[in-house]
């Protein structure tokens, strides 16, 4: 946190400075920057590299940093031929739509001093940083770790999956991904061609809603209950009204409700979806975010499929590091063929030191460490997390409080303005996630999900809430008035 706020200072200084040189005149070096600012190089480094993305400056190796050359104002700059090219799809039963706003929501940090509730990522002090350090440094020495990777990923790392799986799964079932997201938009182009619908739980996860837009198909909502998950009679009706050959669901801490799909329910589903020729997508991102008070977890709805109805996607990323992208798709019969393909057309293969750094970590002793003490921290900031709503915020409606994952979902008093008061609410330094991005149709009512895995610890989720009670005064006493 320390060093991030540093880069931040030093970025407003250097920007301040900038209009003392000439386009083009070169910047102090880093050593007089150092001194001068009395930061780290790394601190430097990491700030001119800021300023270059933002185009203000130019880095030249064995050279140094100059100010770049004024950019060409784009109101000069014709592009209205664009509009023309994008649009070539309009005709298409289902335009693609590329939208990444929902996804942005949980990626862009907020700004200094904002309390981060929006956030889909550990925080650092929630990370094995060190064992991932250690990991990375490891690989690093591995014979060949520079070298190509196979297609379908190491067959260690595929074998490991495939046990996490469940049972009767091999490696050659598992394909390693660049991440849970990189793995659920092979799924779906692999199962769904452009323009046809695509079953959804509603609300769901905004991520793969973008994905099945921007491959022009359609995502039909299903209900699902906050404790139970999706009803099944909703989704045999769906599948009946609409000729839909794929559903997606999150059957474990389902994104963004927390539901866990009820046992009762889960041959229901699966049956219905081979009645129908349909696949079932597994998102099971939150497997690995259990927490302490959980007890035993379901089987994946793979492991209960003996049909090969179930297209599984898992994911290391949301356990450790935004940056630690390896995830696993598995599936059995023709559609692993197709799957492989598509996996290989878009990426090649996954850096094969990224897979022998995940390869690292998950075989080491401090891994079920990391995950044991992960488990007992997100279960005491979900308990301070309810503590704090019900206290400050009791007119929030909160129906379920899960056992995993790292977020709360809360309805909105009805008349509530979702909009005003995500806005009101990062005037008065706490961002939070809206509602609206969750669904694919209209919503019931206003929602917004808050996340306390991002944070600091409980002192910043308790404060984050005393803040979000001035944003709900604010903007509830506007909405009744």
């Amino acid at each position: 946190m320390q060093e991030r706020s540093s880069v931040a200072d030093l970025v407003r200084s250097l920007k301040g400075d900038l209009n003392r040189y000439s386009p083009g005149e070169k910047l102090p070096s880093s050593r007089a920057l150092v001194e001068r600012h009395r930061v780290s190089p790394v601190t430097v480094s990491r700030a001119l590299a800021r300023l270059a993305a933002e185009g203000l400056v130019v880095t030249r190796p064995g050279a140094g940093a100059f100010r770049a050359q004024p950019r060409t104002d784009p109101a000069t700059v014709d592009t209205s031929w664009q509009e023309v090219a994008l649009s070539a799809d309009a005709a298409e039963a289902v335009p693609r739509a590329v939208d990444a706003a929902g996804v942005l929501v949980t990626l862009a940090a907020p700004p200094p001093g904002v309390i981060e509730f929006n956030g889909g990522y550990l925080h650092p002090s929630l990370q094995p940083e060190r064992a991932m350090a250690a990991a990375l440094a490891r690989a690093g020495r591995r014979p060949g770790a520079w070298g190509r990777p196979p297609t379908d990923g190491l067959p260690e790392l595929r074998d490991w999956f495939a046990r996490g799986i469940g049972p009767g799964f091999t490696a050659a079932e598992v394909l390693v991904t660049a991440g849970g997201q990189s793995a659920l938009t092979t799924a779906l182009r692999a199962l769904a061609p452009p323009g046809t619908p695509v079953l959804v739980e509603s609300p769901t996860y905004p991520g793969m809603l973008a994905i099945a837009r921007a491959a022009g198909l359609r995502p039909v909502p299903v209900p699902a209950e906050p404790a139970h998950g999706v009803r099944p009679d909703l989704l045999a009706e769906a599948f009946r009204a609409t000729g839909a050959r794929i559903f997606v669901t999150q059957p474990l801490f389902q994104n963004p409700t927390g539901a866990v799909l009820a046992p009762d329910r889960r041959g229901e589903v699966l049956g219905i979806a081979r009645a129908a020729g349909a696949f079932v997508v597994e998102d099971d991102f939150a497997r690995r975010l259990v927490h302490a008070d959980a007890g035993p977890l379901p089987a994946t709805l793979a492991a209960d499929d003996p049909a090969g109805v179930v297209v599984h996607v898992c994911s290391l990323t949301k356990a450790t590091s935004p940056s630690l992208r390896v995830g696993a798709l598995a599936a059995r019969g023709p559609v692993l063929e197709r799957l492989r393909a598509i996996h290989v057309v878009d990426n090649f293969f996954v850096p094969r030191p990224l897979q022998e750094t995940a390869l690292e970590l998950v075989g080491a002793p401090a891994w079920n460490r990391h995950l044991r003490s992960v488990a007992a921290e997100l279960k005491t900031r979900r308990d301070t997390m309810t503590a704090a709503l019900r206290l400050r915020l009791p007119e929030l409606a909160l129906p379920h409080v899960p056992a995993g994952g790292h977020h709360l979902w809360l309805r909105l008093p009805d008349g509530t303005d979702e909009t005003a008061l995500v806005a009101a609410a990062l005037r008065a330094g706490v961002a939070v996630a809206p509602g609206r991005p969750y669904f694919s149709a209209e919503p019931p009512a206003g929602h917004i999900r808050l996340s306390f895995a991002g944070v600091a610890g409980a002192a910043e989720i308790t404060e984050g809430i005393r803040r979000l009670r001035t944003a709900c005064d604010e903007t509830l006493d506007r909405g009744t008035g």
